[in-house]
């Protein structure tokens, strides 16, 4: 398993230990509480124990569902010549006349501003299986932007070609 990979199974992991903490630990004592406090059609503590309760019982599943979608990942199957998961991208924005470098990431990795990209994003569903060379279109809420692949590297360390 790849390095980023390991880390991001590390991070869904530690959160669904904390979310596992706050629902079978923490929550029934809060709804114990107050149900101790009598009728539970007027009782705001409880009403606002039971919803969080089902958000948290919500976000454990998708947390569960992401833990085991991430565990299934071939890391063989990732192209080692063209975009795909991992890889570190040089394009060149159209619009802008100038140089970007993204990295393709999971979505719990995503963070554009240090210029990490989700392979779920516009931007990154467009580079999927890109080469050295090839046009991307991206369609965003102000229009089409086209970028052009400078360069890239793969997860596998190989340079595109």
């Amino acid at each position: 398993m790849a390095v980023m990979q390991l880390r991001v199974i590390k991070k869904l992991e530690d959160e669904i230990r904390a979310v596992e903490t706050e629902l079978h630990g923490e929550l029934p004592k809060l709804i114990q509480t107050a149900r101790e406090h009598g009728d539970l059609s007027e009782n705001a503590e409880y009403a606002a124990a039971k919803e969080r309760q089902r958000l948290l019982a919500a976000r454990m599943a998708h947390l569960s569902g992401r833990l085991a979608k991430l565990k299934l990942v071939d890391l063989s199957k990732i192209p080692r010549d063209s975009v795909g998961l991992g890889s570190t991208v040089v394009l060149y924005d159209v619009d802008l006349d100038k140089e970007v470098t993204y990295k393709l990431v999971t979505s719990e990795e995503s963070d554009v501003a240090a210029g990490k990209i989700s392979t779920s994003s516009p931007i990154g569903r467009a580079l999927l299986g890109k080469r050295d060379g090839d046009l991307a279109e991206v369609h965003t809420p102000r229009g089409l932007k086209e970028f052009e692949v400078v360069s890239l590297v793969t997860i596998h360390g190989k340079r595109g070609k």
